[in-house]
């Protein structure tokens, strides 16, 4: 394997390929490739590749490299395609390595217990036959494997990352968010929204789209805070790498800037774990967090955008139907008093254009966690081109 050039995988969400496509493209990484939640990559420097896509990447899931590709439709050919890929380059002697998740989709093979069982008893004879050694004491870092079927084509990747990428380490509170943080990271990327443009979330709960996009407006690196699986791994990446990398960050933060970004929620719980969030984060400056029902939700400025995630009403009785069709209205006729704004709301509530009284430019079906929801999208008028901060009034 071939220490300087490598290719990489990045999981994401479904239906936001695109989103981490431009992001890789922005970071200066060659795209190879596009699949059904998934995007291949490749940088020519490969260990700074690695490190810079965990370290930057703010919608992808996590980073994997990818080992080797083959076809195969029957065991031994699964186990012939594992055995060829030289494990003896890339793992050490007492490395511990297994399958932490085996996928198969329209492909012969298709026990993932036994593609897992099947993986892990090649790559011992590879090293057996190639090292000399019979025992390996698994005692060493980790290296999780994730293999993909996809038509008869197995994919062979290492998995880097280790948590998944959302975990930006900032939400130290146990309640659970509504909206995982590269999931909040891509919606921002769908909208045109810019760091000079007002923001507000007015269902926040825990505040992860305002967090978003306040890393995003003082350029902080999602994964500046975290760890990763790979950084054990010195005999591919050496620690002198993440180290650069990591101060590089850090030197690249925009400490002086002053977004209009606002979160409110009608739970005082929610509120105040929305601002250990952002304390964090390092980003309680640049964000106003307050307790605030939506039917309170009005502004002088003009061209700003609305950016939520209201409650779905998975399950609902009649009476609840009901209290959720009203919330969604209010929604609705709030949005109309606002001038030349925009508005984005990803729900699974199938009532939600008819309540809030107009049919969205665009919707796209995407999935938050298992639940699928549409991402709908009223366009509002753009901004003069010239137009002074001064002239766009003041926070209310």
């Amino acid at each position: 394997m071939q220490t300087r050039r490598m290719e990489f995988v990045a999981p994401c969400h479904f239906g936001l390929e695109a989103v981490i496509r431009r992001e890789l493209q922005g970071l200066g990484f060659s795209v190879t490739g596009t699949q059904d939640g998934r995007v291949s990559f490749a940088a020519d420097n490969g260990p700074e590749g690695l490190v810079r896509a965990n370290i930057h990447l703010r919608s992808a899931e996590r980073v994997l490299l990818l080992v080797g590709r083959f076809h195969a439709v029957t065991w031994d050919e699964l186990f012939e395609g594992i055995k060829a890929l030289p494990w003896e380059e890339i793992l050490p002697t007492d490395a511990r390595f297994w399958v932490t998740k085996a996928v198969s989709v329209r492909s012969r093979l298709f026990s993932p217990s036994d593609i897992q069982r099947i993986v892990k008893k090649a790559m011992v004879e590879r090293m057996k036959a190639r090292s000399g050694s019979q025992v390996f004491p698994e005692t060493g870092a980790d290296y999780p494997l994730r293999v993909f079927l996809l038509n008869d084509e197995v994919s062979v990747c290492l998995d880097t990352t280790g948590e998944s990428l959302h975990k930006r380490g900032y939400r130290k509170s146990n309640v659970a968010a509504p909206i995982a943080e590269n999931l909040a990271a891509a919606l921002l990327m769908l909208t045109p929204w810019r760091p000079d443009r007002i923001l507000v979330d007015p269902f926040c709960g825990s505040g992860t789209f305002v967090i978003e996009a306040a890393m995003m407006a003082a350029n902080i690196a999602p994964g500046i805070h975290r760890h990763f699986t790979a950084e054990q791994w010195e005999n591919l990446v050496p620690p002198a790498v993440w180290k650069e990398a990591r101060r590089e960050a850090y030197a690249s933060i925009d400490t002086g800037v002053q977004p209009d970004l606002q979160g409110y929620d009608i739970d005082p719980q929610a509120i105040e774990v929305a601002k250990i969030s952002a304390r964090e984060a390092g980003v309680e400056e640049l964000v106003h967090l307050q307790v605030r029902d939506v039917a309170d939700l009005h502004h002088r400025k003009k061209y700003g955008f609305i950016l939520t995630n209201p409650p779905y009403g998975e399950r609902l009785g009649a009476e609840d139907q009901a209290a959720l069709t009203a919330l969604y209205r209010t929604l609705g006729e709030r949005y109309a008093s606002l001038a030349d704004w925009s508005m984005y709301v990803i729900t699974s509530f199938p009532e939600a254009e008819r309540a809030i009284g107009r049919k969205a430019d665009r919707n796209r079906k995407l999935y938050n966690g298992m639940i699928e929801t549409r991402f709908y999208q009223y366009f509002g008028a753009k901004p003069p081109r010239r137009m002074h901060a001064s002239e766009e009034g003041s926070r209310e």
